[in-house]
């Protein structure tokens, strides 16, 4: 049975921890004069001028073998830079995904050949991919995945949907789960991931406006989409398990935690403008600092567990479960500390940033898993379900 105790105290190495200071420094140089606004949309800001001038850094690919273009590092060194890209607001949504979970994934379970041809691309910030799990009236379940694609004499033939398929629109591949065997009703069997030239005929990619009026979402249609036998990830029916593993990556980051970080640095930086807030106000600020500490040292568990080669499911969906809701707990709080004794007049800037993450906030539990599934990773992990 799995217990709070699989979360240890860890500290970041002196040597990962020096690199801190120059991403800083570059980020300083590069967001100079960039609206709290703008730099709140962080990881979903689309910038792939960034995410180049990023690469040339060695900063995409931070973990990744030197061999397949990568640093080398350790997960602690991609922690501190995760850390300060989240505290900035930098635009990291062109390359997010494809450093985050497509590049480990084919280095894990893709051939030679795909090792040779995406990972170099992704470190270098030139090729950018987005996920296809989610489909219509299946939610987050994505062991009822429809999309389907049947051996051909040359490869596979793709037929489906996605939806919330982020910067699908924009990126050029998507690697996608689908069923290869079997029906909807065979659950977790038959089912493969494959990587999908989204330039290929027969696909429509249609943007989703959210509330913010920004169109990163993307519902993905395939027709007869005609894929050579190399676009299959791994091996024919493992697209489950590869998937599950692919998701720790994904839950269990610092973006699971500093998503309104913008905001609560921009609110502080107003109130540092003025005489000592009241102890009203004081209390919140203390607040979110506190819960981020005890966040912060959770996800950096299973940063250390992911940096070892271990699978820590039900670890981060933990840290994903409640970083979320203390990410959609921060503009509320804010909120709150507007009506204090004392408070001073905020900016339009910051209550334009206010109004941006509150409206995204909802999201925030949806993306990456919605709480339900979360809690049912939780429940088995401690042996309750």
């Amino acid at each position: 049975m799995n217990t709070l105790q699989s979360f240890s105290l860890v500290a970041i190495p002196p040597e990962d921890e020096a690199l801190r200071a120059p991403v800083r420094a570059f980020l300083q140089s590069a967001l100079h004069g960039v609206a709290p606004a703008v730099r709140a949309r962080s990881w979903m800001g689309f910038d792939a001028d960034f995410s180049r001038a990023l690469g040339r850094q060695g900063w995409i690919g931070l973990t990744l073998p030197q061999a397949y273009g990568g640093a080398g590092r350790s997960s602690f060194a991609r922690f501190v830079l995760l850390e300060e890209l989240l505290a900035a607001g930098a635009p990291v949504s062109a390359h997010w995904i494809a450093d985050r979970q497509t590049a480990p994934l084919i280095l894990r379970y893709g051939s030679e050949a795909q090792r040779a041809f995406f990972v170099p691309r992704i470190a270098r910030g030139e090729l950018f991919t987005s996920i296809g799990m989610s489909e219509p009236d299946t939610g987050s379940d994505l062991a009822g995945v429809r999309s389907r694609a049947v051996p051909t004499a040359t490869g596979w033939r793709l037929n489906g949907r996605k939806i919330w398929t982020t910067n699908a629109h924009r990126a050029h591949y998507m690697c996608t789960l689908v069923r290869t065997s079997g029906t909807s009703e065979d659950r977790h069997k038959g089912l493969s991931q494959l990587l999908v030239d989204l330039t290929l005929p027969g696909i429509t990619v249609r943007p989703i406006r959210d509330l913010s009026g920004d169109g990163h979402f993307c519902e993905v249609l395939f027709e007869d989409v005609e894929l050579p036998a190399d676009a299959l990830v791994g091996e024919e029916g493992a697209g489950w398990q590869q998937v599950t593993a692919e998701l720790a990556f994904e839950r269990s980051g610092p973006e699971r935690i500093y998503s309104s970080l913008v905001l609560a640095e921009a609110w502080l930086a107003e109130l540092r403008q003025g005489p000592a807030p009241a102890a009203g106000v004081q209390v919140i600020a203390g607040r979110i600092a506190a819960r981020m500490a005890m966040l912060r040292a959770m996800s950096l568990a299973v940063a250390e567990q992911l940096g070892r080669g271990l699978d820590p499911a039900f670890e981060a969906s933990l840290v994903k479960d409640l970083g979320t809701e203390f990410e959609q707990a921060i503009p509320g709080w804010i909120e709150e500390a507007f009506d204090a004794p004392g408070h001073p007049v905020p900016s339009a800037g910051l209550l334009q940033t206010l109004a941006y993450v509150t409206q995204l906030a909802p999201s925030f539990s949806l993306r990456g898993g919605t709480r339900q599934i979360m809690r049912g990773i939780i429940a088995r992990g401690l042996g309750v379900r």
